[in-house]
């Protein structure tokens, strides 16, 4: 084996090796002694030795603070053991790979290079001799992740390079799925597959298969009646929680306990979410505005911010890939919400910001850990550090963000990715935000590799996490091969060579291509087609499969030639695995090998609804008790230290919120940089100060008294936020259009009733409807659409007999356009003799309050928001804020 070693000159300072001196010391009592890091590069392809030196010394070394050994190890002296940490095979390896591109460029060679062969890993030399179950819990606790890295440890004699060799077995077979079981053994294999299908669901496609049109199809094609093991996956990706929120969508019998009336909720989404922006774009329409351009029906919701100009925004959750590895899930989250700005409607928009919402347990966190569970301090900072690499490697800036502390968010944390992107109203004569197939397109795959990271992706996120939690789930972004990707796009639709686009999400192709295929009805697939990060993938696999990074194009046959060759010299791998037509199937193969033949109305609306029941019950709010002989000045200190209150600079300051040059408010400011801001306002341009504020609302623990209240409450800050920067509300009067676009993410623990697992799911549900009235009756008492937004449902982590269990959780994200970003206000105070006030009334609303966490207070009720006045209040800040009266301003929240 090959291999070189990267690392820093012995005399400089090695922060990275630092840090690990300190967690091990805090966290687990070690005494290390001195720790340096070493980067490690090896090659499971054999290179010429002048080859090898070539990219150690060209390549990898940096000629003023580092040193290269070319299958050496570092001369480092006083060293008795080591930690070894490398991504398992599969794992997506961006630094491995990068140095493999780099490679390619130096030798003049194509930058496509195909399968990885130069892997990186990270190597700890340890000066202190530590018994191997210490080096076990430095390697696992800080340094690695057992789901996806490889760690190695011991004395330092032991040592040796570490290269993942990927072996799966060539396996090209179709299984037909027997669904003739009786109903135990239907969910049994639900488990085993990881298909998260309930038994109506399972017996929804058994009835499909069954009927004479179906088999009478499939024999002409010569299969058999059964599915095929790619048709079943595929059903069990688009019918998912994740993908076709069936609760959000479900027939709910609401009962009130208080008055004993009962009501019928037909779809929560449709009622509260989309109800409300349909009832505002008709008062858009009345008032002659018609800036909402697109809402709900495509990757992100589009609203005009001028007649050249639209906003795509979106907020993601990736809450249960980030609690099996926080890192790799935090920067997948990311990435992958970049992507659906950048496919909305034909694609290509320019992405400006990103926005990140954290929900975690406390750093303190002192309960036993269960089977597999992470400690959130590791949580937090694998979260963080994801963000971090997922934004600042990508270009874009991470301007707007909160972070929440409760023990109930040990189990699985929330993690609230959000981006948004500028597109052109139009590419030529073509309006930019339709999406436009026709049969005879063709699919083209273009961006990352294929491999078997992501499968089930879409189907696990939609259960609890449990013993049955799939390795293969977990995914590694790469925000490099991204960055590439998304600049091809921005040439490619400005070129018109692209019709339409869409990312490879959930599901993978089969949710890409069949989404699209919905459009002209019906697509073909080739898999054998599919470019692979390795061989051995199962067909199913293959289709399912999640790996980052990848687009699917819609491009007309004539446009090929031209696309392949700006993919080309822009190092972007683009793939021709189909193509689309009217035949009303999905039809996928495997060169020759019939896999998968899909009628493509049952596969979108085949579904069985879902029928659920809610109660609520309004409780007389006890008093609140406030405690006795408190010290009012060392209330204030703690209040201030408190975990959700105290600075967030620690964070902020990892993330790069300068980067494009656009960002006016930043997440800090003042003469030093220290005073913490509201909302975030950005520049659409530099040849212009028209712009935008960007903001967040989440106020989680209102809900343990009252969730309408707690939705409210996010509801309100949200807006708050962005009138205290200097934003106006809507008006609808006539005087100047005032665009807003907001998204809802609701995250909520099972709501399903089972009187034995869950048997106050009832209630949960019936907090969710009480927090989606809120939605409905703030988004129309602000006149704010709702124009996109994503639910994460089961949010449960249950182990070793105990269930952990995220309360109701709903962020609102936020995002108004502004007429001159020079004229916002910032939070610091400017001047000694300013006045300062406060606006609004204080009422007897202390319940769930900060002070009463702190000090363990009970009963009280939480703020309301009275609608009318807050309306009248935000109006006058507005028009007092445009006469330049207003110095600084900042919104009261916790």
């Amino acid at each position: 084996m090959q291999w070189i070693c990267d690392c820093l000159r012995c005399e400089l300072r090695d922060v990275t090796g630092e840090w690990v001196e300190k967690q091990a010391r805090k966290h687990l009592g070690l005494e290390t002694g001195r720790v340096r890091h070493v980067k490690m590069y090896a090659l499971s392809r054999e290179l010429p030795r002048e080859t090898l030196e070539r990219l150690a010394e060209k390549g990898l070394r940096d000629p003023v603070l580092s040193r290269v050994f070319v299958c050496a190890m570092p001369d480092i002296p006083d060293v008795a053991s080591f930690v070894l940490v490398g991504k398992m095979p599969g794992v997506t390896d961006d630094e491995g790979l990068s140095a493999q591109l780099t490679l390619a460029d130096l030798l003049g060679g194509a930058p496509v290079s195909g399968e990885q062969y130069v892997h990186s890993s990270d190597l700890y030399l340890v000066e202190r001799a530590l018994p191997e179950d210490a080096l076990a819990a430095l390697g696992r606790e800080f340094l690695g992740n057992e789901l996806i890295h490889e760690i190695r440890f011991g004395a330092r004699d032991r040592l040796e390079p570490y290269c993942p060799e990927v072996r799966c077995e060539a396996d090209t077979q179709v299984e037909l799925v027997d669904l003739d079981l009786s109903d135990a053994e239907l969910l049994a294999l639900s488990r085993r597959r990881v298909l998260s299908l309930s038994l109506a669901e399972l017996k929804a496609i058994r009835k499909h298969y069954e009927t004479a049109g179906t088999r009478e199809r499939l024999a002409a094609i010569g299969r058999g009646p059964q599915p095929t093991d790619c048709e079943l996956e595929v059903l069990a990706q688009t019918w998912s929680e994740h993908c076709k929120h069936k609760e959000f969508n479900a027939l709910i019998r609401f009962h009130d306990d208080d008055t004993g009336d009962a009501v019928s909720v037909d779809s929560l989404f449709k009622t509260c979410i989309k109800g409300a922006t349909e009832t505002i774009a008709q008062r858009l329409e009345a008032a002659g505005q018609h800036w909402l351009v697109k809402v709900f029906s495509d990757n992100a919701g589009l609203v005009a911010l001028d007649q050249d100009e639209l906003l795509a925004f979106k907020v993601e959750t990736h809450n249960t890939p980030s609690a099996l590895d926080p890192y790799g899930g935090a920067i997948t989250g990311i990435l992958g919400n970049n992507r659906d700005p950048l496919g909305t409607g034909r694609g290509g928009g320019r992405l400006l910001f990103n926005t990140n919402v954290l929900c975690f347990g406390p750093p303190d966190y002192g309960e036993k850990l269960l089977t597999g569970q992470l400690h959130p301090r590791r949580v937090f900072e694998g979260v963080r550090l994801g963000i971090e690499h997922g934004g600042n490697k990508s270009g874009i800036p991470t301007v707007n963000g909160a972070i929440v502390f409760d023990d109930r968010y040990a189990g699985k944390p929330l993690v609230f990715c959000g981006t948004g992107g500028i597109m052109p109203a139009s590419y030529g004569d073509r309006a930019s935000w339709e999406k436009e197939v026709n049969a005879g397109d063709c699919i083209v795959m273009a961006g990352g590799r294929v491999g078997k990271d992501g499968i089930h992706g879409a189907t696990f996120s939609s259960v609890e996490i449990d013993r049955h939690s799939p390795r293969t789930a977990v995914q590694i972004g790469s925000p490099f091969t991204q960055k590439l990707l998304s600049d091809f796009l921005h040439v490619a639709c400005e070129r018109g060579l692209v019709s339409c686009c869409t990312d490879n999400g959930a599901g993978g192709l089969s949710s890409s291509v069949g989404e699209l295929a919905s459009i002209c009805g019906g697509a073909t697939v080739d898999l054998e087609r599919v470019p692979l990060k390795y061989t051995g993938l199962k067909p199913w696999e293959i289709f399912v499969s999640e790996s980052q990074e990848r687009m699917t194009l819609v491009v007309r046959p004539e446009k090929m030639t031209q696309l392949l060759e700006l993919a080309r010299r822009l190092d972007v791998e683009l793939s021709h695995i189909g193509d689309f037509n009217d035949s009303g199937l999905l039809e996928v193969r495997y060169g020759s090998l019939p896999v998968a033949s899909l009628d493509m109305e049952f596969l979108h609306e085949g579904v069985p609804r879902k029928h659920m029941t809610a109660r609520w019950s309004r409780a007389v709010p006890a008093p609140f008790l406030a405690p006795g002989n408190v010290d009012w000045t060392d209330a204030l200190h703690r209040l201030l230290g408190s975990y959700d209150i105290c600075s967030r600079e620690a964070v902020i300051r990892q993330y790069d919120h300068e980067v494009k040059g656009k960002t006016v408010v930043k997440p800090l400011m003042g003469p030093k940089g220290k005073a913490p801001q509201d909302a975030a306002v950005m520049r659409l341009s530099h040849t212009h100060f028209r712009g935008i504020a960007i903001s967040n609302g989440i106020a989680p623990h209102y809900g343990d008294i009252d969730p309408y209240r707690s939705s409210a409450a996010a509801f309100d800050e949200a807006v708050r936020q962005i009138v205290a920067v200097g934003g106006r509300l809507p008006d609808l009067a006539g005087r100047r259009p005032v665009v807003w676009s907001a998204t809802d993410n609701f995250c909520m623990p099972d709501c399903e009733h089972d009187p034995v697992d869950n048997p106050d799911g009832e209630l949960k549900l019936g907090k969710l409807v009480r927090m989606c009235q809120a939605l409905y009756d703030m988004s129309l008492t602000y006149n704010i659409p709702m124009t996109s937004g994503k639910d994460s449902m089961k949010n449960d982590y249950r182990r070793d007999g105990t269930r952990i269990s995220v309360p109701p959780t709903v962020l609102y994200s936020m995002v108004c356009g502004l007429d001159d970003v020079r004229r916002a206000v910032t939070t610091e105070l400017k001047s000694a003799g300013d006045l300062v006030y406060v606006l609004g009334e204080t009422h007897d609303e202390l319940g769930a309050s900060a002070f009463a966490r702190l000090f363990g207070c009970k009963g009280g009720i939480v703020p309301e928001v009275r609608g009318e006045d807050a309306v009248a209040l935000y109006r006058l800040v507005a028009e007092a804020n445009e006469e330049g009266l207003i110095e600084s301003c900042h919104d009261c929240s916790e």
